[in-house]
């Protein structure tokens, strides 16, 4: 293992702290719709899911693909955790002084098994795209112009999420048309809200980058 700093070693736990709330946080916000541009809805994850994929290129710039992957797998497992999680508890009875949450609960936890598969097989593939394209960019461009190499690795990964987890949760229920509708425009409000973070990736950057550039490449 490559020897960490303590305080590189707490700037690296704040960080894959700040990438599993906003996994978390997409993933049980995101329920949530709300009306947008030309009578169009979104879903209020637009908000935090574009953190994760910038979150892996910052980790991925200073600390190296390993880690970076690293921080997919640990998503990966949270995920995984959280959805078997919901499964048990949904399972359990309720008691009668319990009973009033009962729809609410229901509404906020309950998951199907193809939506959850959808989510996890959509995280894996495209985050970990994410990473190796972050790198191919990186090796043809140099270690310069890291908004530009992370707005194409985005611009590839956010597009195999979109449409992962579209077609694994929804074919069949929803049209072609509609389908690659919500898949265009879905994956439109991902690549713009995680352009318009791209300056905080630049702070995090900052934050985080005391270890020089020897070890980004590992």
């Amino acid at each position: 293992m490559i020897p960490i700093p303590e305080h590189s070693f707490k700037k690296l736990i704040i960080a894959l702290a700040l990438y599993l709330t906003s996994l978390f946080a997409a993933n049980t916000l995101g329920l949530k719709i709300m009306p947008f541009l030309f009578h169009s809805h979104l879903s209020v994850a637009v908000f935090s899911f574009p953190v994760v994929f910038l979150m892996t290129d910052v980790i991925g710039e200073i600390y190296g693909k390993r880690t970076a992957k690293f921080f997919v797998l640990a998503g990966f497992i949270s995920t995984a955790l959280f959805i078997a999680y919901s499964f048990i508890s949904l399972s359990m009875p309720w008691s009668s002084d319990g009973a009033w949450a009962k729809e609410g609960y229901n509404q906020i936890f309950g998951i199907s098994v193809r939506m959850a598969i959808a989510s996890l097989v959509a995280f894996l593939v495209a985050e970990y795209q994410d990473v190796f394209s972050f790198f191919f960019f990186r090796q043809k461009l140099g270690t310069k112009l890291f908004w530009l190499r992370s707005l194409l690795s985005n611009l590839w990964s956010q597009l195999l999420d979109s449409v992962i987890f579209m077609v694994i949760a929804f074919a069949g229920v929803y049209s072609t048309s509609t389908l690659v509708s919500i898949i265009i425009s879905w994956w439109l409000y991902k690549v713009i809200m995680g352009a318009l973070y791209t300056p905080l990736s630049y702070v995090g950057l900052w934050l985080l980058k005391d270890r020089g550039k020897g070890n980004s490449s590992r």
